[in-house]
């Protein structure tokens, strides 16, 4: 009878005369198709009582479920879901069932339910297990589905996502792992530092395994991770495992729930004939089905969460291990375990395993550059690996030179199936062909980024410059990027495209964009980088004057990087400084001096606050040509006095007297005339650093006679009181040198004063360290080392090391005045300690000199 009534319900299709809706609606089709559903319903009550009587209770309970909640008042169905649940130990469930049924009938109907309803309530009262499973002779029952792809060998490394997939799917607390919606920790930004396994609200009821997301961009072995960590968990799961590939970014397009539950439903022993149309109802079944069944579904390539949720286990003992180039934060009590490039030692093994341990070992520079090619993609590295392996008369140096960026290492990543071109064409041309407006802008911004900035990271700032976007748009855009792993996000806030995927990206842009496109955009980059750097080089330095700005453009105004103080001002520097020495070479290349010389010019604070003389030599030196090659003077000005700073600290006397000479010259010419007061100024410092106090003092009075012809615009240009206490900084190193302590002593309190009120620090620190220095030679102890003291303190929060090796040499010289030995020596030691961590030459040698000038020393 069960394989009759199977046949029976294979032919049945949907509703009987649903396209003939007027006429099915008349009396006598209308009767005929109440009695065709109502034989359709006998035959399957026949079918499940053919389950019932081999025993197959358990895979009966989900269909009946499901039946009985669409027909609450046929008492057929209710009868067999008692029975069933009853004989698969659910006794509590089944008397649920029947109170359920009972209620209905009395409050729709007003009869208590038949005798036969009546009689399996007594069943289950009495505990009669009922009928036992039959087997056919000579048959073994059903075995569970397993069908988990094929593994191979070749799985190296990832020790660590390998325990913690592990633990997720079975038992124990696993800190440190992404969670999504509905886990009680936001929307997959943060991070579960609890039990990874969630239980009712109320603290009671099963334990839940979260669903476990693998997630990375294309190649990173998220398909591999997950079959590797099925098979070794096969035993946990007794029930079976479920495989299917989504196909989530697939050119035929990506499989549907619908099409999925009617496989895993028939792979679970339901019969396809019970399947409901719509896709809720069957999600219901298959939830139904997997209640008291430990089940492992493995479901890889998924688009998004919408596609993966109704294929999810609601609760019990099964347990989903998800694989997507998506986040999917938004997968209700979802656990992410994100997967990044593959370690040296990792990529290492994995080419041993594939070409042999001996191949690799033979040249280990090749291997070097094969490994940093592959970017510790294991999708490359295989490819690799298999050429190597099906080539064994290839040495490894033929294979890396074909590897080379931007020269066929792309094409020369396929092999057979594994492509990663292909692989991240999968995902660029499904945000390419979005219909959101969102995803399409991210494909614009990762063409541009790989095109014109890829290596270097990126802001939400710095992106919108890019795009011509506002700085919110520009976050979301990235936010769309990262979600879908087009780009990494090594920082908050910082972006980063793989080195394979900014020369896919590379490729994109040369296609897809016009070469006015892509360069204008630079340009944009560009521009906002020469601002950004102005103004970190403003608040480092305090700097009584500046290049003039560049000219606005059009478009979208770019939001600026804000710094509270110097410290701020510096660490950004710091961090985007490969991409300012790139942007001043793009800046040569398109032609750009004002943009390239600025980029040069703005490094003035970090270069003074770091000693960065020899790196910055060469970008003004780089920069120099450039304008010189556009006729760009007042770029040449500008470096030229900038030169003079670089040489100055690198205590190039005479070469920095040159470029002060010419920067004077060229800011004559074109009228500045407070630009050739500041340049005075800065000779007066260098004549008083070589101890020549005569020119020191005539080229600071001559800087201060500038000064006062500027006028109302001294204030404004030169910052006000710091205009002041520059002049008479400079005056008083020049009476200190004519030995007028006492007349240098009252200037440098007043520069101090002034300084205090302005908040310039690293101005401060300077003069609170001469001052100290001019209090020693008036033999005012206490005061000149609460001076000195000071002054270091500035330096070491400012992170300053040349000035804190210049006020260590100070202070030591001041112990030695004192005749404090001890304290002069362990000064001396740890000036000396420093200047050699930073090859601060000038000072090794004083050091040196301060030590062997102590008393006892030889």
């Amino acid at each position: 009878m069960r394989r009759e009534a199977a046949l029976a319900m294979d032919l049945w299709r949907g509703t009987p005369l649903a396209d003939l809706a007027p006429f099915a609606e008349a009396e006598g089709p209308a009767l005929r198709v109440h009695q065709l559903a109502e034989a359709r319903l006998q035959a399957l009550e026949w079918s499940f009582d053919a389950e019932l009587c081999q025993g197959r209770h358990h895979e009966a309970v989900a269909p009946l479920s499901t039946l009985a909640a669409e027909h609450p008042l046929r008492e057929g169905f209710h009868r067999r879901l008692m029975l069933a649940l009853h004989r698969s130990g659910r006794q509590a469930e089944a008397f649920s069932v029947y109170h359920r049924l009972r209620r209905s009938l009395v409050d729709e109907l007003g009869t208590e339910p038949s005798v036969a309803v009546q009689r399996a309530h007594e069943e289950v009262l009495a505990g009669d297990p009922g009928p036992r499973p039959r087997t056919r002779s000579g048959t073994a029952a059903p075995r569970p589905p397993f069908q988990l792809p094929w593994e191979g060998d070749a799985f190296t490394g990832r020790t660590a996502e390998v325990a913690r997939v592990r633990a997720l799917l079975g038992a124990g607390d696993v800190p440190g792992t992404r969670t999504g919606h509905g886990s009680g920790t936001g929307a997959g930004s943060t991070y579960d530092t609890g039990g990874v396994h969630g239980t009712g609200g109320d603290g009671e009821g099963p334990a839940r395994v979260r669903p476990v997301v693998i997630s990375g961009m294309g190649g990173i072995g998220k398909t591999a991770l997950a079959v590797h960590v099925a098979h070794r968990v096969r035993d946990a799961f007794p029930d079976g495992a479920l495989y299917a590939d989504l196909r989530g970014y697939c050119v035929e397009g990506a499989r549907t729930a619908h099409e999925l539950l009617a496989r895993f439903l028939s792979d679970l022993g339901v019969r396809h004939g019970t399947l409901p149309e719509d896709t809720d109802d069957r999600a219901l079944l298959f939830r139904s089905a997997l209640a008291e069944r430990r089940v492992l579904l493995v479901l890889d390539n998924a688009r998004s969460a919408a596609q993966v949720a109704p294929l999810l286990p609601a609760g019990g003992p099964s347990a989903a291990l998800i694989t997507s180039r998506q986040l999917l934060a938004d997968l209700p009590g979802s656990v992410t375990v994100p997967l990044a490039p593959l370690a040296a030692p990792d990529q290492h093994a994995l080419l041993a395993r594939l070409a042999g341990a001996d191949r690799v070992g033979q040249e280990p520079e090749a291997l070097a550059d094969i490994m940093d090619a592959c970017g510790g993609l294991p999708l490359a590295l295989r490819i690799v690996g298999g050429r190597l392996a099906s080539r064994p008369s290839w040495p490894l140096a033929l294979l890396a030179k074909r590897l080379t960026p931007h020269r066929g290492r792309l094409e020369t990543l396929a092999m057979g199936d594994f492509d990663v071109q292909r692989t991240f064409a999968m995902s660029y041309v499904a945000m390419r062909d979005s219909d959101q407006p969102l995803e399409r802008e991210g494909a614009r911004a990762f063409r541009l980024l790989g095109r014109n900035w890829s290596g270097h990271q990126v802001t939400p700032q710095s992106t919108a410059a890019l795009l011509d976007v506002t700085e919110s748009r520009a976050a979301a855009v990235l936010d769309v990027l990262a979600d879908a792993h087009l780009v990494l996000t090594p920082a908050p806030d910082r972006y980063v495209l793989h080195d394979l995927l900014g020369e896919y990206a590379w490729q994109r842009g040369e296609e897809e964009d016009t070469e006015a496109e892509r360069t204008t955009a630079v340009l944009r980059l560009l521009s906002w980088y020469a601002t950004a750097l102005a103004t970190a080089s403003r608040v480092a330095t305090r700097e009584t004057q500046s290049p003039p700005p560049l000219d606005g453009g059009t478009g979208t105004r770019p939001a600026l990087p804000e710094f509270s103080d110097d410290v701020e001002a510096i660490r950004w520097t710091a961090k985007e400084l490969p991409a300012i020495q790139d942007a001043l070479t793009r800046a040569g290349e398109l032609g750009r001096s004002d943009l390239a010389w600025r980029l040069a010019v703005g490094l003035f604070g970090y270069a003074g606050t770091h000693w960065w003389t020899a790196e910055w030599d060469i970008c003004l030196g780089q920069a120099m040509d450039i304008a010189r090659a556009h006729g760009d003077t007042l770029g040449q000005a500008w470096l030229h006095r900038r030169m003079a700073v670089a040489h100055g600290m690198a205590f190039r006397n005479e070469a920095c007297l040159d470029h002060l000479r010419i920067a004077l010259e060229l800011f004559t010419e074109r009228g500045d005339v407070l630009a050739q007061a500041s340049i005075l100024g800065n000779m007066s410092s260098l004549y008083a650093q070589i101890e020549d106090a005569e020119r020191a003092l005539s080229h600071a009075e001559l800087s201060r006679d500038l000064y006062l012809k500027a006028g109302p615009d001294l204030s404004r240009e030169t910052g006000g009181s710091r205009g002041e206490a520059l002049v008479l900084s400079r005056i008083a190193d020049a009476r200190q040198l004519l030995g007028d302590l006492d007349g240098a002593a009252a200037d440098f309190l007043r520069v101090i004063e002034l300084l205090r009120t302005d908040g310039h620090w690293l101005f401060l620190a300077t003069s609170l360290t001469k001052y100290g220095d001019i209090l020693r030679g008036l033999g005012r102890r206490d005061e000149a080392f609460a001076a000195l003291a000071e002054a270091l303190g500035i330096r070491h929060r400012m992170n300053d090391v040349g000035g804190t090796a210049d006020c260590l040499v100070f202070t030591a010289r001041a112990h030695h005045h004192f005749e404090e030995w001890g304290a002069a020596r362990e000064t001396w030691e740890n000036c000396l300690r420093l200047a050699r961590e930073h090859n601060l030459t000038k000072r090794i040698a004083e050091s040196l000199e301060g030590l062997e000038a102590l008393p006892g020393e030889t």
